[in-house]
């Protein structure tokens, strides 16, 4: 099964250059806390994408491709528009790590 913890998991330097370090690590939560047992996650990659909420709060946004069911997580974080517009998650059975999209390919 993928998106299993505890595993090693990454961000890339895009990410990490983007994000603060604590909504990194909130990726790494929902996919734990929200995700796991809720959705099948049978894929390799995970597609988060990241808006501002009624409050200009940051929010992410996870959907099944299978399912079609669709999960949004609000944080207490003012959004900002330098932050990307989506995340890749990937999983190689050995490491997780977060991608930006032009670091995918």
């Amino acid at each position: 099964m993928m998106f299993k913890a505890p595993a090693n998991r990454f961000a890339s330097f895009g990410v990490v250059a983007a994000l603060p370090d604590e909504l990194i690590d909130r990726i790494w939560l929902i996919i734990d806390q929200n995700l796991q047992g809720v959705f099948p996650l049978k894929g390799n990659v995970l597609i988060f994408k990241l808006q501002a909420d009624q409050k200009d709060h940051l929010q992410y946004v996870y959907q099944d491709d299978e399912t079609k069911a669709t999960i949004a997580i609000d944080t207490e974080y003012a959004y900002q528009n330098h932050y990307p517009q989506t995340l890749f998650v990937y999983d190689d059975g050995q490491a997780q790590t977060i991608l930006l999209p032009q670091e995918a390919d």
